[in-house]
C-alpha cells in the first residue's frame, strides 16, 4: 500500500463488502420478474440455490488460498470481475439456465469480495484498531443496505428487473476500476515458506457434500437415497481427516503449524452462523407476514430495510465504545431471540404491521450484528500471518453454513418460494428464536438472557390476562414487551458486572493484604499464634495497622502496630517498615537496637517525603526457646493484656516515645522488659482500633470487661470471639484492627 492512502483503501474495501450484502437483497427484489419470465420452477429454484452455496463455499477456500499466496488486492480484482462477467450474463440471459449460472457466477465472485475484504482488515490495521475498524465498516456497508433495498424494489417496479439487477455488475465495474488505479497491480513475491493450506481437500470437499445435503434434504426428503449417501459421505470423509491429522501429527515431529486459537475461532464460527440461520428466518418470515396482511412491496421493503438501520446502530455503538465478545452476546442475542419471537404477534392492520416489523428488523439487526463484531475482531486479530486469509474464510463459511441449516428447517424453503402457510410460517419463527437463544445462553451469559426472554414474555402474558389479546396485540404491547425485555436484561447485565467488579475488587484486596501482611503463622518456635487484621475502609485489604511474626537465630520476634495517617502513603509507610522489620530481624541479635533501627528507616523516611509529623506506634515481642518469658520493647503502643485464670490484666510495660521521632537513636539502645508468660495464659497484642471502637451512643468498646466475659484463653477462640464481639458492638469501624494472640505451645 505504499503511496496509496489507506482511507481510500477502506473506503475501497467497505464499498466492495456492501455489494456481497446487497446481492441477496437486491435479487430477491427483482427475482419475481425473472421467475415470471423464464417460468423457472421449484426444481429450478433448489438448482440455483444449490449451485449458488457450493460456488460460494469453494470460493471461500479457493479464494483465500489465492490471497495468501497473490496478496489480496489481485483477489479483490478478480473477484469484482467475476461480479461484473457474472451480472452481465444475468442481465441479458435469455435462456432460465444463463439466467441460473450468471446468478451463480455472480454469488461466487461476492464470496471472492468478502474474503479479500477480511483478509486486509489485519494487514491495514493494528490489532487493538480493528474493533473500530468493523464497526466503521459495518456502518457504511448498513448505510449501503437500507438505501440499496428500497431504490432496487422501485426500479424493478418502474423498469423492470433486468435494470434491478444491473445495478449491482455496474457497481462492480465502477470498484474494478477504482481498484485498478488505486491498488498496487505488481506482482507480490512469493512467501519464502510454503504454509499447509488451512482446509484439505479432504475436509473441503466434506463440506461441499454436506451443504449439497442439506440444500436437497427440504426438496427432495430426507428419506431420499442420495441426500443421505451425501450426508454419510460428509462425515465419513470428515472421519477420515481427523484420523489422517492425528496420524500425521505422531509420526511428522516438529514445531506445530500455527493456527487460529480454539476460542477465537469457536466465538466467530458460532456467531457467524447464528447470523446466518437468524438471518435467512428473518428475511423469509417477515415479507410474508406483512404480504399477508396487504401490506404493499415498497411498504415491505421499507420494513426490511430496518435490519439495516439495526446493522448502523450496532457498528456506531462498536465504533464508539469497546465491547468485549460476552457483554455483546449478552445484551445482543437475547434481543434479537425476543425480536424474533414478536413477529408471532404482529397486528392484523397493514399499517400498524408494517410499523411493528420495522422496529422489530431494527432490534433483530442490532441484536445480532452487535453480537457478531466483538467476535470477528478477535478472530481477526488471531489470524495467523502465514496463511491469513484462508483462515479468514471460516467466518463466512459459517454463516453460509447457518444459512444453509435454515433452509432446512421445515417449512423455509415453502417461505422463500411463497408457498408457505400459517404452519410453516410458525416453524421457522420458533426454530429462529429458539437457535438465536441458544446460542446467547453458550456464548453470553445466562441470566442475562433468561431475564430477557422471561420479562418480555411476562410482560405479554399479562397484558393478555389483564387487557385481552386484541390489546396485547397492538403496536405499544409489542414495544413495551421488548422494552421491558431490553431494560431487565440491562439491569442484570449490570448487576452481574458488579457482582464480577466486586469479586476482582476482594480478590485484589486479599491478594494486596497478603503481600504486604504476611499471614501469622499458626505456630514459631515454641509459641502458638493467631493474628487476625481488619481494615476499617472496605475494599482496601491494608489500612495504617501493621503486624509481623517472624523466626529467626535470636527466637521467635513478633512486631504490631500503627501509622499515623491514611490512605497510600499509610500503606506505604507500612510497607518500608515490614520491610526493614522483616531483614534486620534475622541481623540485629539485640531487640532494643532491633527497635532503634526501625526508629531511624522510619526517619528516614520522614526526610524524604518532608513529613515532620511521620511516626508510628509499635510493639516488639521475642521469647527465646525454653524461656517462660517473653521481652518487649513498647513504642508509644498500647500495652499487651494477659488473659488466664485469674483474669485479664495490663501488663507494666513503659511506653517510649514512637518510631520516627529520633529518639531511639540520640543514646543507648532501649532495655527490653522482661514479661511473665505462664502456661494457660495468653498475650493479647492489638492496636487502638480495638480499644477505640464505638457504639452508636458513642461510648468506647469496653476491651478489659469484655474479654473477662469470654473467658477465652486459647488464642484461635480468644481472637475469633474478641473480632466477632467488637462486630456486634459498633455499627461501622472507624479504624483498622489488628490483633495478635500468643500462648506458650
Amino acid at each position: 500500500m505504499t503511496g496509496t492512502p489507506r482511507r481510500a483503501v477502506r473506503l475501497l474495501l467497505m464499498a466492495a463488502a456492501s455489494l456481497c450484502v446487497l446481492l441477496p437483497l437486491l435479487r430477491g427484489a427483482t427475482a419475481a420478474g425473472a421467475v415470471a419470465e423464464f417460468g423457472l420452477g421449484r426444481g429450478a429454484t433448489v438448482a440455483a440455490q444449490l449451485g449458488s452455496a457450493l460456488a460460494m463455499l469453494t470460493t471461500f477456500l479457493l479464494a483465500g488460498r489465492a490471497a495468501d499466496v497473490w496478496g489480496w488486492p489481485r483477489v479483490l480484482r478478480w473477484a469484482l470481475g467475476a461480479m461484473v462477467a457474472g451480472g452481465a450474463v444475468t442481465v441479458t440471459a435469455q435462456h432460465p439456465w444463463a439466467y441460473l449460472f450468471g446468478r451463480t457466477v455472480e454469488d461466487a465472485g461476492s464470496a471472492g469480495v468478502l474474503i479479500a475484504a477480511l483478509a486486509s482488515v489485519p494487514v491495514l490495521n493494528l490489532p487493538g484498531r480493528i474493533t473500530r475498524v468493523v464497526g466503521g465498516a459495518i456502518t457504511g456497508v448498513a448505510t449501503a443496505y437500507v438505501l440499496g433495498a428500497n431504490i432496487a424494489v422501485r426500479i424493478d417496479a418502474a423498469a423492470g428487473w433486468r435494470l434491478g439487477e444491473s445495478l449491482l455488475p455496474a457497481a462492480a465495474g465502477l470498484l474494478l476500476l477504482v481498484s485498478l488505479r488505486l491498488l498496487p497491480r505488481d506482482r507480490l513475491p512469493r512467501p519464502s515458506t510454503t504454509s499447509a493450506p488451512l482446509c484439505g481437500p479432504g475436509l473441503a470437499l466434506a463440506a461441499l457434500l454436506g451443504v449439497a445435503a442439506l440444500e436437497l434434504g427440504p426438496s427432495r426428503g430426507w428419506s431420499d437415497p442420495l441426500v443421505g449417501v451425501l450426508l454419510c459421505a460428509a462425515v465419513l470423509l470428515c472421519a477420515a481427516c481427523r484420523v489422517r491429522a492425528v496420524r500425521l501429527a505422531r509420526h511428522r515431529p516438529g514445531p506445530p503449524v500455527p493456527g487460529v486459537p480454539a476460542r477465537a475461532a469457536g466465538g466467530a464460527v458460532a456467531a457467524g452462523a447464528t447470523l446466518g440461520f437468524a438471518q435467512l428466518g428473518l428475511m423469509a418470515a417477515v415479507p410474508v407476514l406483512l404480504l399477508q396482511r396487504g401490506v404493499t412491496v415498497a411498504h415491505t421493503t421499507l420494513a426490511m430495510s430496518g435490519y439495516g438501520l439495526g446493522m448502523l446502530a450496532a457498528g456506531l455503538v462498536a465504533r464508539h465504545w469497546r465491547l468485549t465478545p460476552m457483554t455483546s452476546a449478552s445484551l445482543g442475542l437475547p434481543l434479537a431471540a425476543v425480536g424474533l419471537a414478536t413477529l408471532h404477534f404482529l397486528p392484523t392492520g397493514a399499517g400498524q404491521a408494517a410499523l411493528v416489523a420495522g422496529a422489530v428488523s431494527v432490534l433483530v439487526g442490532f441484536g445480532l450484528v452487535v453480537a457478531q463484531i466483538p467476535y470477528l475482531a478477535g478472530f481477526l486479530a488471531a489470524l495467523p500471518r502465514q496463511r491469513r486469509a484462508a483462515a479468514s474464510a471460516l467466518y463466512p463459511a459459517a454463516i453460509l453454513f447457518g444459512g444453509v441449516l435454515a433452509q432446512a428447517v421445515p417449512g423455509s424453503t415453502s417461505l422463500l418460494t411463497g408457498e408457505a402457510g400459517h404452519r410453516e410460517l410458525e416453524t421457522v419463527l420458533w426454530v429462529s428464536c429458539g437457535v438465536v437463544a441458544l446460542v446467547a445462553m453458550l456464548l453470553g451469559r445466562p441470566v442475562v438472557s433468561l431475564t430477557v426472554a422471561g420479562a418480555a414474555g411476562a410482560q405479554h402474558l399479562l397484558l393478555v390476562a389483564l387487557a385481552g389479546e386484541r390489546v396485547a396485540d397492538r403496536p405499544g404491547a409489542a414495544v413495551a414487551a421488548l422494552a421491558v425485555g431490553a431494560a431487565m436484561g440491562l439491569v442484570a447485565w449490570s448487576r452481574r458486572q458488579q457482582s464480577e467488579r466486586l469479586a476482582r475488587v476482594r480478590a485484589n484486596e486479599i491478594a494486596l493484604q497478603q503481600a504486604v501482611l504476611h499471614p501469622i503463622p499458626t505456630r514459631l518456635g515454641e509459641l502458638r499464634l493467631v493474628g487476625h487484621y481488619q481494615p476499617a475502609t472496605a475494599g482496601t485489604g491494608v489500612g495504617g495497622d501493621f503486624f509481623e511474626a517472624v523466626r529467626t537465630p535470636h527466637g521467635t520476634r513478633v512486631l504490631i502496630g500503627d501509622v499515623r495517617g491514611k490512605g497510600l502513603q499509610a500503606v506505604q509507610t507500612v510497607t518500608e517498615l515490614l520491610g526493614c522489620f522483616r531483614s534486620q530481624a534475622h541481623e540485629t541479635a539485640d531487640l532494643g537496637e532491633l527497635a532503634a533501627r526501625l526508629d531511624r528507616q522510619l526517619a528516614r523516611l520522614a526526610a524524604t517525603r518532608g513529613d515532620e509529623e511521620l511516626f508510628a506506634t509499635a510493639l516488639l515481642l521475642q521469647h527465646r526457646d525454653g524461656g517462660a518469658q517473653v521481652e518487649v520493647v513498647n513504642c508509644g503502643h498500647l500495652a499487651p493484656l494477659r488473659v488466664g485464670p485469674d483474669g485479664v490484666r495490663t501488663t507494666p510495660v513503659p511506653a517510649l516515645l514512637p518510631l520516627g521521632l529520633g529518639a531511639l537513636g540520640l543514646g543507648p539502645s532501649p532495655v527490653p522488659t522482661p514479661l511473665a508468660l505462664p502456661d494457660g495464659s495468653a498475650l493479647l497484642l492489638h492496636t487502638d482500633g480495638l480499644s477505640e471502637a464505638r457504639n452508636s451512643s458513642g461510648e468506647f468498646y469496653p476491651l478489659g470487661e469484655r474479654l473477662a466475659a469470654l473467658r477465652a484463653a486459647d488464642p484461635g477462640r480468644l481472637v475469633g470471639d474478641l473480632a466477632e464481639d467488637v462486630r456486634d458492638w459498633t455499627h461501622q469501624l472507624a479504624d483498622d484492627i489488628a490483633l495478635i494472640a500468643l500462648t506458650r505451645a
